[in-house]
């Protein structure tokens, strides 16, 4: 099944400070890393896909 191409990911704010913009691929990378599945060359494109779908952004910090 094929998505329609998003003009821009929808950003998400989460409560905690991220250093950088987190895609959702990446978490999801991130988790199945640590249950130990090994990301494969499929994986990697899917967490690809699916950051340019949604970002996760952390609080700005105060001056």
């Amino acid at each position: 099944m094929k998505l329609p191409k998003p003009a821009t990911p929808v950003r998400i704010k989460v409560p905690v400070a991220l250093r950088r913009d987190v895609g959702i691929g990446d978490v999801v990378k991130r988790v199945t890393s640590s249950l130990g599945i090994a990301p494969c060359t499929p994986c990697q494109q899917r967490a690809a896909t699916m950051n340019r779908y949604v970002t996760f952004t952390g609080r700005t910090a105060r001056p």
